[in-house]
């Protein structure tokens, strides 16, 4: 939507991205690394571990060339499916664990349609309640600061209660939900008194409203860029966490380690390696192909997206961001 520069976003994704990989994306990793093949299942150390591998280049190779044809394929469809694939060929479709399976595939149908809901009945409010208003600036003035704090009060409660710093503080539900209320309202103040002020009264409406929401869609932009860090990071280290696991046990199928930090921040780095390297491909197909965006409808669709995969993270489902 042209709210900030191909360069500027892929600054801010890669940084994001990492931030989101590092501190939220634990629980994902974990069904990748365990909820589909079982590692007792396979009874050899060594072949789970090959074939874990396998599942990873299997995976890197087949996003690599949709990557490189700009097309927004999904990297977690594309390694679920590889460690069934190793999964079968090392103990037969018995091994598989078709539960999780199914609830994983459920995931992925739930999310478009649930990412779709959000962002359809976000933007039906703003144009009800702002565009289609006699004076469509002074609702905005009213409605951006508290779609801003909803934003920031869901990014809050996730650092509170899914992060490992969050978890460590054993904060009471009074107290986190204070917290979260407080910078929610400073906020809301914040952008009525400070950055309201400065959009440019002389602007036809339509394109003050515009600039308002060109801010808040950076913000929710970087909201997607945590939540996609959180959910894609699984696809790339969960098949070495299982490896890793392996090795901290001695090789013991029913043994188990906890995932490292430096783990996931290898996962993060290599997300933003490749979002700097290739990203502009699939940001054209994204941004340009599918329908015409201005910064209000962006915004609909960003808080939609990850509001969507945040919530997923949290659940422990591997769904797609680019299909969110």
């Amino acid at each position: 939507a042209r709210a900030i520069t191909v360069r500027q976003a892929v600054f801010i994704a890669a940084g994001l991205n990492f931030l989101g990989a590092v501190f939220f994306g634990s629980e994902v990793t974990g069904t990748i690394c365990r909820g589909i093949v079982p590692p007792e299942a396979i009874g050899d150390p060594n072949l789970l571990a090959l074939g874990m591998f396998s599942a990873l280049l299997s995976a890197d190779l087949w996003v690599l060339m949709a990557t490189f044809t700009a097309l927004p394929v999904s990297s977690t469809h594309s390694i679920v499916g590889s460690i069934v694939g190793f999964g079968i060929v090392a103990g037969g479709v018995d091994v598989i664990n078709w539960g999780n399976m199914g609830n994983i595939v459920l995931s992925w149908l739930i999310s478009p349609f649930f990412g779709g809901l959000i962002a359809f009945l976000i933007f039906i409010h703003i144009r009800r309640y702002i565009l289609l208003q006699d004076d469509p600036v002074a609702r905005a003035n009213f409605w951006v600061p508290v779609w801003a704090s909803l934003t920031l009060g869901l990014v809050v409660l996730s650092f509170l209660y899914k992060t490992p710093f969050g978890q460590r503080l054993h904060l009471p539900d009074y107290i986190s939900l204070s917290i979260t209320g407080g910078a929610m309202l400073l906020l809301a103040l914040l952008i009525r008194k400070v950055f309201i002020p400065r959009v440019d009264g002389g602007l036809n409406p339509s394109r003050a409203i515009e600039k308002m929401f060109q801010k808040l869609q950076i913000a929710t932009a970087c909201y997607v860029a945590i939540s996609q860090g959180a959910n894609d990071v699984a696809n790339a280290v969960g098949p070495v966490a299982s490896i890793y696991a392996l090795y901290e046990s001695n090789a013991s199928l029913t043994g188990s380690a906890e995932l490292p930090l430096w783990l996931l921040a290898m996962g993060g780095v290599g997300i933003a390696c490749g979002i700097a390297l290739l990203g502009y491909k699939v940001i054209a197909t994204m941004g340009q192909s599918i329908t015409k965006l201005t910064n209000t409808r962006g915004f609909a669709v960003a808080f939609g997206a990850a509001t969507t995969v945040l919530l997923a993270s949290h659940l422990g489902m591997p769904v797609s961001t680019s299909h969110a």
